[in-house]
């Protein structure tokens, strides 16, 4: 969509035609069975075939963060270290986060974007490390939640790119307001409810597109369906206050939300050190790729 007008967003999001596209790629991977010998060849072939993904993957592998105890050189390697369902999650969200939409995404920064979504995967996960095994989602289903969660951003941007970097202009300015409040007055759809169309006209699994649409309010009635998931981006959110994007949200976890997790509210100080750490050495990562 090309015209720099404003648009209805409610509108535009019933032509699924104006939705950006799922990269190719992307469809691929989530299309394959990867319990089978044939769909973990195809799988690390298409990967090994995109040498963006190949390049971000491998480095990832090798980064600090996911403690590997050799280098890590070839995508079969990554695959050894990481699994097969969690490296399909993290090509998948690559290839999502190297979206390149018909029009310009002007003020939203996309290498933050993308930092943004990886601080917040690796957050979960060092939540995840603290939760009942009973209760605890699948390091796939983690990781691919948090690189996805925010991708609402980019539909604004593909929708209407003039109230896009309105919004960007208003959350660079570091208010301290909360940016669901500043979407609120400007946008008729905030960034979660487009995530959540985006999520559904990607065919995600139903569990990612509750997180793309309610990460923000993990007490509603609807959100059953994508828990814990959901909680968890809400906690990863507060404890990684404006990492790659600018987006500010209230600070404060309370021990209800951690309960909620099966997590003992006096684990949390651990807890925020170590996602503190991980955000550290996840922004040296996404640096060597900028």
């Amino acid at each position: 969509m090309n015209d720099t007008s404003t648009v209805n967003l409610r509108e535009a999001v019933k032509n699924l035609d104006d939705l950006p596209a799922m990269p190719i790629i992307a469809q691929k991977l989530l299309a394959l069975n990867t319990d089978s010998d044939e769909g973990e060849r195809q799988m690390l072939l298409l990967i090994e075939q995109d040498p963006l993904i190949s390049a971000k993957i491998i480095g990832l592998s090798n980064a600090p963060i996911l403690g590997a105890t050799r280098k890590i050189s070839s995508i079969k390697d990554a695959a050894m270290l990481l699994g097969l369902k969690k490296i399909k999650s993290v090509a998948t969200g690559i290839a999502v986060m190297s979206l390149k939409s018909k029009t310009s995404t002007g003020r939203l920064n996309l290498q933050d974007l993308w930092l943004h979504n990886l601080g917040i995967a690796f957050a979960m996960q060092a939540i995840a490390r603290s939760m009942p095994r009973v209760i605890r989602p699948a390091d796939d289903q983690v990781f691919l939640a948090g690189m996805l969660h925010d991708i609402g951003y980019l539909a604004l941007a593909h929708l209407d790119p003039k109230r896009s970097d309105e919004l960007h202009t208003y959350l660079a300015a570091k208010t301290r307001r909360p940016a669901l409040q500043i979407e609120r007055s400007i946008l008729e759809m905030c960034h979660d409810e487009l995530g959540g169309e985006l999520a559904r006209h990607w065919n995600l699994p139903d569990e990612i597109s509750m997180v793309l649409r309610y990460h923000h309010m993990p007490n509603v009635n609807e959100t059953v369906s994508g828990q814990p998931l959901i909680r968890m981006v809400y906690i990863a959110e507060k404890l990684l206050p404006s990492f790659g994007i600018e987006e500010y949200v209230e600070p404060g976890v309370s021990d209800a939300d951690w309960e909620a997790l099966g997590i003992d509210p006096a684990l949390a100080e651990d807890i925020v050190t170590l996602i503190a750490e991980q955000g550290d050495q996840a922004a040296q990562f996404a640096a060597s790729f900028s």
